[in-house]
């Protein structure tokens, strides 16, 4: 079970700038994992139907790559809430239901798991506070970016001095959605509906997650942007939920978004 491949994660140059801070991320793709078949890569979804001892093994790829231990990589039970939880440097291995994790410990990987919803990384390198946040359509509508956000602040963070990234997430152009799921968007707030455009389907739309998800991190007062990557297009770098599906295929990987104070 073993490759000579080792994970090559994306790196953002909005966060880049926190290397002098001690603080690395990365967004990790298929690349160097030891999964196969419909997981091939390094799959790192606890809750796939992939051989647990894989699984692992890409973990502890991710975690290597960071230069710490796996049990040092603090990933939580996501359920696309818009609960935050802190991470402390007594970390214990546990994964609580949240979709968000914040921290100002050094030597502990937050990370993100996904397969169409959006990973957003956060750093605040001048008060050496991070965040990681898994946001779908129901995190990012139900406040987790601007909750991971209030909770870096509670940890010393200052709104000013924060920046996020946006990793690999499904794009509008791969996204469709029935009329219900426009007008619960509506309900909240009638501006969302630029993030909705008229698809081939009559009654439908394609809806811009990354859009969205951008203008929540900017209407909360953080420096953000993204990477521009869709999961669905990419089957050769990416796992996508919504690409599986349509291919009628059984499970699915995740790829996972990670960032550390690798640094006392």
């Amino acid at each position: 079970m073993t490759t000579t491949d080792q994970p090559r994660p994306i790196t953002a140059g909005n966060l880049d700038h926190a290397k002098k801070a001690g603080i690395r991320h990365g967004f990790f793709t298929r690349e160097g994992g030891v999964s196969d078949g419909i997981y091939r890569g390094l799959n790192v979804g606890l809750g796939s139907n992939d051989d647990p001892a894989r699984v692992h093994e890409n973990r502890r790829r991710v975690a290597g790559w960071f230069g710490l231990e796996p049990e040092r990589l603090a990933t939580a039970h996501q359920i696309h809430s818009p609960d935050v939880v802190v991470v402390t440097a007594d970390y214990d291995g546990s994964r609580p239901q949240a979709d968000a994790q914040v921290t100002a410990a050094p030597g502990v990987v937050l990370g993100v798991l996904t397969a169409d919803c959006g990973p957003i990384l956060f750093a605040d390198a001048e008060n050496r506070v991070i965040g990681a946040a898994h946001a779908g359509w129901k995190g990012a509508l139900g406040g987790v970016l601007e909750n991971t956000i209030d909770a870096m602040i509670a940890l010393g963070a200052k709104r000013e001095s924060i920046r996020a990234t946006l990793g690999p997430s499904i794009s509008a152009a791969n996204y469709e959605v029935g009329p219900e799921f426009v007008e619960r968007f509506l309900a909240e707030d009638p501006a969302f509906a630029a993030f909705f455009t008229p698809s081939a389907k009559p009654g439908h739309s394609m809806f811009d997650l990354p859009g969205l998800t951008l203008m929540r991190l900017a209407r909360a007062g953080i420096t953000a942007d993204s990477l521009g990557l869709c999961t669905y297009a990419a089957p050769e770098t990416f796992y996508s939920y919504r690409r599986t599906t349509h291919a009628g295929e059984p499970d699915y990987g995740r790829q996972i978004s990670a960032i550390a104070i690798t640094e006392d």
